[in-house]
């Protein structure tokens, strides 16, 4: 018997790491593909990025490279990271294909809304940190600077700076998600997460200070929202616990 099964479950396993391999090629095309666009519109990516903070510089105010090889690798960085976000729903859709064959169809019919939900939530953030939080958070630091400095930030600096907002704002709003998701697996009851709400309040302002300027004016832009997911997230665990407990009622 155990002659006969070990070639069986060879042959699953190099059929399993083919298609894995198949599919991280169509996402690693897909994102290469999208690149090539955004490679040669890169400078113009960066003026769009770089616009909060340049309207709010006062008159003549410009930024700067520090160095040589600045003008040409942040473009080509925020071109790659572009392309990596915009080619992520096709990228999440090969991953999706390459584990969906092992669920239940239960499992799917939750999974695959909470994926849609999850990268939706990711733009959104995205798009909140951009039209909301950085026009407020740079009028704040250019307006605050003392008398005789001349405000320049290295694009370097700033690259670094927005990205790491980006990615903290769009992380944030998968809370929602991820409440749905502790609930619906059975991990922490609904009651539970109201019934810590005190904690998690803080525990936004803390996540806040960690992925945001140290002052207390952008951790709360970030604390707040955060906060507020987390409410919407244990609606939408409620209403999910009642569906499922409706079958069971009616039963």
């Amino acid at each position: 018997m155990t002659a006969e099964r070990e070639p069986l479950l060879e042959g699953t396993l190099i059929s399993h790491l083919l298609e894995l391999r198949d599919r991280l090629l169509r996402a690693f095309i897909a994102v290469i593909i999208v690149f090539a666009p955004c490679m040669y519109y890169s400078n113009r990516l960066f003026e769009i990025l770089s616009k909060p903070l340049r309207e709010q510089l006062p008159a003549g105010g410009t930024m700067i490279a520090t160095s040589v090889t600045a003008p040409f690798m942040i473009p080509f960085k925020l071109a790659f990271m572009t392309a990596l976000i915009i080619a992520m729903p096709y990228v999440l859709f090969q991953v999706w294909r390459f584990v969906a064959p092992g669920l239940y169809r239960h499992e799917k019919r939750f999974a695959l809304p909470l994926l849609v939900s999850a990268v939706l939530l990711f733009y959104a953030g995205v798009a909140f940190a951009y039209w909301v939080v950085f026009p407020l958070v740079f009028h704040f630091f250019v307006h605050t600077a003392p008398a005789g400095v001349a405000v320049m930030t290295d694009i370097s600096q700033y690259m670094e700076f927005v990205l790491v907002l980006v990615l903290a704002f769009g992380l944030t709003f998968e809370v929602p998600v991820a409440v749905v998701l502790l609930v619906a697996t059975n991990v922490v009851p609904v009651a539970k997460l109201k019934e810590i709400r005190g904690y998690v309040l803080i525990a936004c302002f803390v996540i806040g200070a960690m992925f945001t300027p140290p002052d207390m004016f952008s951790q709360t832009i970030m604390a707040v929202p955060m906060y507020a997911l987390y409410e919407c997230g244990i609606l939408f665990a409620q209403m999910l616990a009642r569906r499922k407990a409706a079958p069971a009622g009616s039963s």
